[in-house]
């Protein structure tokens, strides 16, 4: 079931936290000093070591280990996008418990913050893009928004803006509570123990490539695959939608993060479940929704009028619109 979003003549947006916040400005004067982590440093770069070293393990991984580790890949990945993302970021769609009892467990199984923070971030991320107030601001640069900004401590605008948002559906909501709660058991179940255990369990994979295949391999190629919509999706490709903002169509960034690439459309209109004006092409989350619908476990999908879509194009957009 989708409902359709009459937006206005212009195509935008009706919720206001998706909406950018134009009367923002940033403070004078020099910038606060970079605080870096380095607890966080110390583990991200054991984390990419650890998943380098993967690859030289793979031809050791059975086929059913390589298997193995794509579903993991596909279900983490389903977590952050169909889950945090779509869902409990921007509520365009509704689920059903049981689907959202298996997204809060698949977004563990990709351990990238709790869906709360998640949440909380990316809606101050639509709000204040690309200011100081934007956790991962891309006119930092390429590194700062694909994973600097996990190294440092948050700008002081952003936790302030952060407070001042309307998080109450996701206060509201037990599976994201009750996962913020247990969230550090339930990574360690998810996203390390159960990827190296299956195939060890099941066929006979050693502990050694499970840890490094499904197990760390498979959780760096998810976050890397969303750190990309970050920085190079707001970065390089065309502006069909609105050329006034960053954020861009990048077909790779749609491919590595099953849907996630369409950002230019996102960010012009953040409340389309699909993200997309194309349905499933290319886009493995929409497919996904999609299906939930189909078995009664979604609904409610928000789409936009083709007529906002157009109208949109052509008051804002680049030129390089196409129909499909």
């Amino acid at each position: 079931m989708h409902a359709e979003w009459r937006a206005d003549a212009d195509g935008d947006a009706p919720l206001a936290e998706d909406v950018f916040d134009d009367t923002y400005r940033e403070k004078e004067g020099p910038k606060p000093p970079m605080q870096i982590v380095w607890r966080n440093v110390i583990l991200m770069s054991l984390l990419h070591v650890g998943a380098a070293y993967g690859f030289f393990v793979i031809p050791s991984a059975t086929a059913m280990t390589l298997a193995w580790s794509l579903l993991c890949f596909f279900l983490s990945a389903l977590g952050v996008t169909a889950g945090a993302h779509r869902l409990w970021s921007h509520r365009s769609y509704k689920a059903s418990l049981p689907l959202r009892i298996f997204l809060a467990i698949a977004n563990s199984m990709a351990f990238q913050n709790d869906i709360f923070e998640w949440a909380r971030d990316h809606r101050v991320h639509h709000k204040y893009s690309e200011t100081d107030a934007d956790p991962h601001n891309a006119s930092r640069g390429f590194f700062f928004a694909h994973i600097g900004w996990l190294l440092v401590r948050k700008h002081p605008d952003v936790i302030e803006k952060g407070q001042k948002l309307e998080f109450s559906d996701l206060k509201e909501d037990k599976v994201v509570m009750f996962q913020r709660k247990y969230y550090k058991p339930s990574v360690l179940l998810m996203c390390f123990c159960m990827p190296m255990m299956v195939p060890w369990c099941l066929w006979g994979e050693s502990l050694w490539v499970g840890y490094f295949v499904p197990g760390l391999l498979r959780y760096a190629l998810v976050l890397n695959a969303t750190w990309l919509v970050n920085s190079a999706a707001h970065m390089w490709g065309n502006r069909p939608y609105d050329k006034n903002i960053n954020p861009r169509e990048n077909k790779f960034v749609t491919f590595s993060a099953i849907g996630e690439g369409f950002h230019n459309y996102h960010h012009t209109f953040p409340y389309d479940y699909a993200t997309s004006e194309f349905g499933c092409k290319l886009n493995l989350t929409t497919c996904f929704i999609d299906l939930m619908c189909f078995l009664g476990l979604a609904k409610e999908c928000k789409t936009v009028s083709r007529e906002a879509i157009v109208a949109r194009v052509q008051r804002t957009g680049d030129g390089s619109h196409r129909s499909g």
